[in-house]
């Protein structure tokens, strides 16, 4: 006879035996009996019921959501069902990968319907929290839980951020059969894995509209959450789903002077790297680089030279006469301005008097600015990488990219916010480089991927 307990985001099983508790047990002997994380509550059931032993499920304790309907009918979109019900072929456990704009939120309403129970939603920002909690409510009519911004409100359907579900997930990890990830390439951070796998729920669902093949913790992910079940890009949906786009890439020059101490302060990057022998194209050479530099007073100084090499590529004033005329060709199209740094916002927004947004945004001017530029009183907003994901900006038509990583994932999520479909949409995004810098690279890397083909 198993007794299956639920106790601090672990599952303690009284008078279970190792052999046939699936791997991840051991034996807690301070209790005298075996412990192990709660993520494998399913496997424990099925193990129970393959060994014939009676049990006790004092463990579960989610509500099964029968009488949950939607406010509204409708049909979802061919590829959304399709996504459903590859979710549902590998045992609803999995993620959906889909470009942003395509409805990954109806997907996740339709497991949900589907599913009937009790269901924790899980976001990266307060923005992505309420924007979750307010389209939950709408689409059920019942009440919303809130974990996260100072709320802490627990309901059959609660949203959270990622942050507060690490905090609280040891005291609700039992109350959950559903959780769903939105923006799953968030869950890879250790943390965040802690609190998914402190979970018992044995439905999971992970939304995002991009992948990290590479992620160090990718095997961690798939362990916990399941693997992709199902995936569409963003060429495959364009001019049906997704408004029709183009990218253009711009290139400009520094000036000579600008060009003079770009070379200086990349020569001295460079040498420094050459004399530690530091291989910066390894899965691990950026931090290597970083802890040679910060090992001596030459490593600090090149470290040094590689932000400024940065800023003067990213900050350019060839950069801002580029903005500048496009700014002018697509007046009164609904524009975002995508910087690396705030710095740059900051300068780009008093430069040409637009409203800029960044992490230091109060929440309501954050809100209002968003209206604004919904409705087209603010046509141009300029942000560093606050809005890189989640936020819903249907108007948005046109994004100039003057600096940023190389990650593919930061340049498709930036043409994501301007996809939105709306009648007779045409969406642009520039990107605007320094040639003869480190940018050109940085364009290549970042362009590795179907939507730039």
């Amino acid at each position: 006879m198993w007794t299956i307990s639920f106790h601090d985001g672990t599952l303690v099983i009284e008078g279970g035996d190792l052999e046939r508790l699936p791997p991840g047990f051991r034996m807690d002997d301070r209790i005298g009996h075996p412990r192990g994380p709660g993520w494998l509550y399913p496997q424990v059931i099925t193990a129970a019921r393959a060994f014939q032993v009676p049990y006790t499920d004092n463990a579960q304790i989610y509500t099964r959501l029968d009488g949950l309907a939607a406010c509204t009918q409708r049909e979802p979109r061919s590829y959304q069902r399709d996504a459903v019900d590859a979710w549902h072929a590998a045992g609803r456990r999995g993620a959906v990968l889909l470009p942003t704009g395509s409805g990954k939120t109806f997907v996740a309403e339709l497991a949900m319907l589907e599913t009937a129970r009790a269901t924790l939603v899980v976001a990266p920002t307060l923005d992505l929290v309420g924007q979750w909690h307010d389209r939950l409510q709408t689409a059920f009519g019942c009440a919303v839980g809130m974990l996260g911004g100072g709320r802490h409100e627990v309901e059959d359907i609660t949203v959270s951020t990622y942050d507060s579900a690490a905090i609280h997930m040891g005291r609700y990890g039992n109350r959950f059969g559903l959780i769903v990830f939105d923006e799953v390439h968030h869950l890879g951070a250790p943390g965040y894995l802690s609190a998914a796998a402190a979970c018992i729920a044995p439905y999971r669902l992970g939304l995002t509209a991009t992948w990290d093949a590479e992620a160090e913790r990718e095997d961690a992910v798939t362990e916990v959450l399941g693997d992709i079940v199902y995936e569409k890009g963003i060429t495959e949906l364009s001019g049906n789903f997704l408004a029709d786009y183009e990218t253009v890439r711009i290139e400009v020059s520094l000036s000579p002077d600008e060009q003079a101490a770009y070379e200086a302060a990349r020569g001295e990057f460079k040498a420094f790297v050459a004399s530690k022998r530091i291989p910066l194209g390894a899965p691990r050479g950026w931090a290597t680089f970083l802890r040679h530099a910060a090992q001596s007073k030459a490593g600090r100084s090149a470290f040094q030279a590689y932000q400024e090499s940065r800023r003067i590529a990213h900050g350019t004033g060839q950069k801002m006469a580029a903005l500048s005329q496009l700014l002018a060709d697509e007046h009164r199209r609904r524009t975002i301005v995508f910087t690396h740094d705030n710095d740059t916002a900051y300068r780009i927004s008093k430069r040409f008097l637009v409203p800029c947004i960044s992490h230091q945004t109060d929440v309501k001017e954050r809100r209002s600015i968003l209206d604004a530029f919904d409705d087209g009183t603010l046509p141009v907003i300029v942000t560093s990488r606050v809005l890189n994901e989640g936020v819903d900006m249907p108007s948005a038509e046109v994004a100039i990219v003057l600096s940023g990583t190389g990650t593919v994932r930061e340049h498709v999520q930036r043409l994501g916010r301007i996809l939105r479909p709306q009648a007779g949409k045409q969406a642009v995004l520039y990107e605007v480089v320094a040639a003869d810098t480190a940018e050109i690279n940085t364009s290549r890397r970042r362009r590795r991927h179907d939507a730039y083909r």
